[in-house]
Parts: structure tokens; sequence; C-alpha cells
């Protein structure tokens, strides 16, 4: 697993749209976050670009090229998203696997860019991130993600250590380690049957989250990861929050569902895990790296490994 360079103090970080288009106050907002934290923020005109439906930012022609000068830009050391919504998956054909790990960079974002998570994770054998965006993260300041476990994750050749935002669970106890993969499970769901299907290896932990999808509709998302085999090759699983996934009358419970679901996995669950589309603040999880579930009266996920070098 490659593992691209710490970012430092003056890293240029590449301001990317690979997805939906975005308002401009949270963008210059999410810049000037950027700059608190000691990096410097990178864009061109590009990341303005208006698609074909609107709710794409720019043709994938487009978002792949600002994508891929970021990567061959020697002046860039990280690359960053501005917001998820739809689109990242466009821009799959575009982008090369020789190109990436040869460049191998920094890459932070989650929703709709899970796509090129698991892309960069899975295919290109890279670590990558599961951490803030730009929009309604970075944007509002250190109240919408965790400083600490941001910059442990992307600027430190160390593990990041003992992982517990408030609010985690025992589904299942137990305890078990494997390498970190996943994202939002719609969007890993899509690239079943695509040259860039999710493929984690057996003995992995699985992170997914989810956001305003009824409990039936996680069922069925979760059953298909059952029946494709890929449920079986995990050791762990860690659940996110599950924002807006109850029913509008509170029952059943988007939790309540996958307490059901996954009766018979084997393996330890935690949920609760504040990452991706939550409540409170965004945690950044470092993907493709050793890690432990521990699941008793203290859940934590304890990532093992650095995820750069």
């Amino acid at each position: 697993m490659l593992k691209p360079h710490a970012l430092k103090p003056g890293s240029r970080l590449a301001v990317v749209a690979p997805a939906s288009t975005f308002k401009r106050e949270e963008f210059d907002a999410g810049l000037e976050e950027i700059r608190r934290l000691g990096f410097e923020p990178a864009f061109d005109d590009r990341v303005f670009a208006k698609g074909t439906p609107a709710y794409l930012a720019g043709s994938p022609e487009i978002r792949a090229a600002a994508i891929r000068a970021a990567l061959n830009d020697p002046s860039i050391d990280g690359l960053i998203a501005v917001r998820g919504g739809y689109g990242s998956a466009q821009l799959l054909p575009l982008l090369d696997v020789a190109e990436i790990r040869q460049a191998c960079k920094v890459f932070i974002g989650y929703s709709d860019l899970t796509a090129i998570l698991s892309f960069l994770t899975t295919q290109c054998h890279m670590t990558a991130f599961h951490g803030p965006m730009i929009d309604a993260c970075l944007s509002r300041g250190e109240a919408r993600y965790d400083r600490e476990s941001f910059l442990n994750a992307i600027t430190r050749a160390q593990p990041v250590g003992e992982l517990a935002p408030p609010g985690l669970d025992v589904m299942h106890r137990g305890e078990a380690r494997g390498v970190l993969l996943g994202g939002t499970v719609t969007q890993l769901l899509a690239t079943l049957g695509t040259k860039w299907a999710f493929d984690p290896p057996f003995g992995y932990v699985l992170f997914f989250e989810e956001v305003g999808e009824r409990p039936y509709r996680l069922d069925r998302m979760v059953t298909q990861l059952r029946q494709t085999g890929l449920l079986g090759r995990a050791a762990a699983i860690v659940i996110g929050e599950l924002n807006g996934c109850d029913e509008p009358g509170g029952q059943p419970t988007g939790l309540g569902v996958m307490a059901d679901v996954l009766k018979d996995f084997r393996g330890p669950v935690i949920t609760g895990f504040s990452s991706g589309h939550v409540r409170d603040k965004v945690y950044t999880l470092p993907l493709g790296v050793e890690c432990r579930v521990i699941a008793n009266g203290q859940p934590r996920l304890v990532i093992d490994e650095a995820a750069v070098c």
C-alpha cells in the first residue's frame, strides 16, 4: 500500500470539485480554514465550472483534468474536495492508476467521493482519507470537524492511534484487526458490476455510513453486501451515525434494522462513528491502513499504521 508524503506547514492543497456545484461563500470560508491550519489552498477557474445537468461541477473531462493537473503539479502536496453530491463515478474512466501511483498524494473527501476513495485504496493500492471537505465542514470551522484526527492523519508519519468519538456503542462484542476500507454505502454498492468495483481483501475492517436513507433501504444495501460476499470478507464492522436514517415516526430506526440484518455477523461491530454525514464533528479516517476494532465496555477504533510517510 503506497503512502503519500505527510503534509507540512505551507503545503499546497489543491481544492477540486469532482462532484456537484457549491456556494461561493462556503468555498471562501473553507479556504480560510485551510490557511488557518497552516496550508496553502490552490485552485483555478475549473473548480467553478457548471455542467449539464446543472448539479454537476463541470463536465467529467473538466473535473478529471483538474484532478490530473493537481496530481502532476510538483508544487501540489495533496487534494481536497469541495463537496460531494453526485458525479465522482463519472471520472473513474478518465483517471489513470499509474499516474495516481506515481504522484501518490494525499486525497481527502467523503460521501460521493467514496467512488474515488475506493478506487484509490482497492485498485491504486494507496492510502486515502475519509475526512472533512470544504462545503459545510471546513467552511464552518472547528465546530464541524475534528481538527486533531484530521491533522494527525495527514501530517504525522505515525499511527493515528485511538479514535473514540462521542456516541460510540457496541452492537457485537469482541476484538478484530484488519485493513480499514469503506465509505458511504450507496457509493460502494454503485461501483459493483463495474471495472472499478469495491474489492476489499479477506479480513478487512468495513466502515460504512449513510445519510437520509430509510431503514428498509439500509436493509437492502447491507443485504446486497452480504449476497455479494463482501460482508463475509470483513473481520469487523464500524458503522457511522446513520444520520436521518430512522423512519419519520421514529420506528423502526436505522440502527435497529442494522442490528437485525447483522445479527449473524461473527465479528465485532461498533456503531455511531462520527465520520462522513454527521450531526456534529467529522472525524478523519485513514483508509488502507491496519486498525483494530475494540468492542467492549469502552468501544474504540485504533489505527495501528501510519497513513503517510
